[in-house]
């Protein structure tokens, strides 16, 4: 006979009824554990998630008022406001009984019980148990998925070796559940790739949670990410599971990953080595199958050197890298990439029968995008929003300079020009070395990323 899954406890002070509990229930169910001492329930819920707990009503002699059992009652769904508890009772209790599913007992058991009717008891309470848990799983789900498709999301677009390249690790890796690490510029399509990768996977028909990690302070991490119990804190009204439960099934996607402080990569990693997640304020873990997709365009690797990144945490998230080329690198899309953007921001703005002139092109070309695909997509919106006849030129996209200007004498650097030289010159000497770099320019890390971003360096 094939047992339940399912983790059952008993609470009561007779022994006998422990041990006739523990070897008929045993039969059916695949963890059974009894405790005679209800006051160590809270270590035991700490200890372990059951989906079922038998708890008499009175232990000490004498008593048969169910205030025992009462109190207890509202100790379990104080720690766990999910529990789901059936009262062991004698016969002349029963209208204690009642009073006890009022304050959130799910049924009752009269003793002695008869083993067809304590079974139908807890199969139909677990049945009960599990539509809640899946009705409230349903509605956070949609809530998230409504939320993420109201955000603008655009297909991924280029016929570039370096942008094929990428397709190519996209379709290897996608059918596995390996852990992904996106690494590439502001702007270069890192949550297009993050996507893509759940499309094509084998959890396609289940959620995709993207999470922006830079977005999040620390003090709403673990809440946001981890969940929360109701009265956890002030504003705590109810539970809410946090992205990773909500992801479980599916795939999350953590942005910005190299944003995080060492103490929040310390709680990150545990939850992805465990795979469990602790709801702040609940004591208690609740296992997780997610899909992990993470990005950055930090260098972790040197910030593993300089302390910023833990290494362990790397490689727990890093089991493949996709390195996504920036618009520098295959500015043969850059036509594609036009046109795709024209046909959107045309409907959208209701200008139809738009068209960009090759000059248009070819100046978009020369131009070095820092900020990648993103910046051209809102130069090209922009241009459409401007646009007072059914040509787009040049001078809808005031950008910035395309190339160095000349004269027949000199070459004429602005200031912008001088910094840029300036920097590449002092990568150079430091052979590509962004620590060594920076400290040579009095600068620090961050400050020389946002230049080296700026410049396209």
């Amino acid at each position: 006979m094939s047992k339940t899954e399912g983790k059952i406890l008993v609470v009561d002070d007779d022994v006998d009824v422990l041990s006739t509990a523990k070897m008929f229930l045993k039969q059916h169910f695949s963890v059974v554990q009894v405790d005679q001492h209800p006051e160590n329930i809270p270590k035991l819920l700490a200890q372990d998630n059951f989906d079922l707990i038998l708890l008499d009503m009175n232990f000490s002699k004498g008593d048969n008022d169910g205030e025992e059992g009462l109190f207890w009652l509202n100790k379990i769904l104080e720690i766990n406001p999910g529990a789901v508890v059936i009262l062991i009772t004698a016969y002349g209790e029963v209208d204690l009984a009642v009073k006890a599913i009022k304050n959130g007992a799910v049924d009752f058991v009269l003793k002695p019980w008869k083993n067809e009717k304590l079974l139908a008891t807890i199969n139909s309470s677990l049945k009960l148990s599990r539509s809640k848990k899946e009705v409230e799983q349903l509605k956070n789900t949609q809530k998230k998925l409504t939320e993420e498709g109201n955000r603008p999301y655009q297909e991924f677009v280029g016929n570039s070796p370096a942008i094929q390249r990428v397709f190519d690790l996209i379709d290897k890796v996608a059918a596995t559940d390996a852990n992904v690490l996106i690494l590439g510029e502001n702007g270069t399509g890192k949550e297009l790739v993050a996507r893509a990768l759940h499309r094509k996977s084998l959890r396609k028909n289940n959620i995709f949670i993207s999470v922006d990690l830079g977005a999040i302070s620390e003090t709403l991490f673990e809440t946001e990410l981890f969940g929360h119990v109701k009265g956890a804190f002030t504003d705590a009204k109810e539970n809410r599971p946090g992205s990773f439960e909500l992801a479980s099934g599916g795939s999350i996607f953590l942005d910005e990953i190299g944003n995080l402080s060492l103490p929040l990569q310390a709680k990150l990693l545990t939850v992805i080595q465990n795979r469990e997640v602790k709801r702040v304020g609940a004591n208690r873990k609740t296992s997780v199958d997610i899909r992990l997709i993470c990005a950055t365009n930090l260098p972790l690797y040197e910030m593993v050197e300089t302390d910023e990144f833990r290494q362990d945490l790397l490689y727990r998230i890093n089991t493949v890298e996709i390195r996504l080329p920036s618009l520098r690198e295959r500015k043969e899309d850059i036509p594609l990439l036009i046109q795709h953007f024209l046909d959107i921001y045309s409907k959208k703005y209701k200008k139809n029968n738009l068209r960009i002139d090759q000059g248009s092109i070819s100046k978009l070309k020369k131009y070095q995008w820092p900020g990648n695909v993103r910046e051209l997509q809102h130069a090209v919106e922009r241009a459409v929003i401007l646009s007072t006849g059914n040509q787009i030129s040049a001078g809808d996209f005031p950008l910035g300079p395309t190339q160095p200007v000349k004269n027949v004498a000199q070459e004429i650097m602005t200031l912008e020009d001088m910094e840029q030289k300036f920097i590449r010159e002092a990568l150079e000497r430091n052979l590509g070395n962004v620590s060594k770099t920076a400290k040579e320019l009095g600068l620090t890390r961050t400050a020389l990323y946002r230049r080296l971003n700026k410049h396209g360096l």
